[in-house]
């Protein structure tokens, strides 16, 4: 069996993209989520928006698995009445990639959330999310930074036991915590910045910042662990 595990990463699905000559529907993801499974030892490949009903196939064909960053959840998925500051749904995205989490959890396949990835775990386990934080993302298209604080004794925390500068760019956030969910790192006012499964759950992450705009692979070299453990 590979030394190299396979690590799926959802992509984007937008209705009009331009690259040379060309301009039309695409499946898109940013270079730097395949580049940093690459460099933190694992073998990247894209997994766009499909049916549901075929996401526990693709994941059974998976060792590991990252939900990346991208538009906001539609807050119909957890009961909420739309903010006029939440942006415009992405439904095939959502079902694609609730079916996804659902599966991985099913399998015990290693799990990633990034930003929206853990937004989305979050109320794939029946959490719900504040539509809006004020100060957060406020240039639009710039990354910002600030420390993250872990909680000593969590999974993250044996990653990362120091507080840690991390990219950041959200205006989102938890709020009611998914069941069996376990907050793990905080910001300084208190926004719940990463969250955890309990391990006999698997190996189960999510964070609210962007690990792959970053040097510090110690997130995803952990899940790369994680699912070459898994695959042996």
């Amino acid at each position: 069996m590979s030394a190299e595990p396979l690590i799926g990463v959802s992509t984007y699905l937008e209705g009009s993209a331009r690259w040379g000559v060309w301009d039309m529907a695409a499946v898109l993801l940013p270079a730097t989520y395949p580049r940093h499974v690459q460099r933190a030892g694992g073998v990247a490949v894209l997994l766009p928006p499909d049916a549901p009903e075929r996401a526990a196939a693709a994941v059974a064909r998976l060792d590991g698995l990252v939900v990346a960053g991208g538009p906001d959840v539609d807050p119909a998925r957890y009961g909420a009445v739309r903010s006029p500051l939440t942006g415009p749904p992405a439904p095939e995205r959502d079902a694609w990639e609730l079916a996804l989490i659902g599966a991985a959890l099913a399998a015990r396949v290693p799990l990633l959330g990034v930003c929206r990835g853990m937004q989305l775990l979050n109320v794939a386990l029946g959490g719900t999310l504040v539509q809006h934080l004020d100060g957060h993302a406020e240039v639009v298209g710039a990354y910002g930074s600030h420390p993250v604080k872990p909680v000593p004794g969590t999974l993250y925390a044996g990653i990362a036991p120091e507080e840690t500068p991390v990219p950041t760019y959200h205006h989102q956030a938890v709020e009611r915590l998914g069941a069996g969910l376990v907050p793990c790192a905080h910001a300084a006012d208190g926004t719940v910045e990463a969250v955890e499964l309990p391990a006999e759950r698997g190996w189960v992450l999510g964070v609210q910042w962007h690990p792959e705009l970053g040097e510090d692979l110690r997130v995803v070299r952990a899940l790369v662990g994680a699912a070459r453990d898994r695959a042996a």
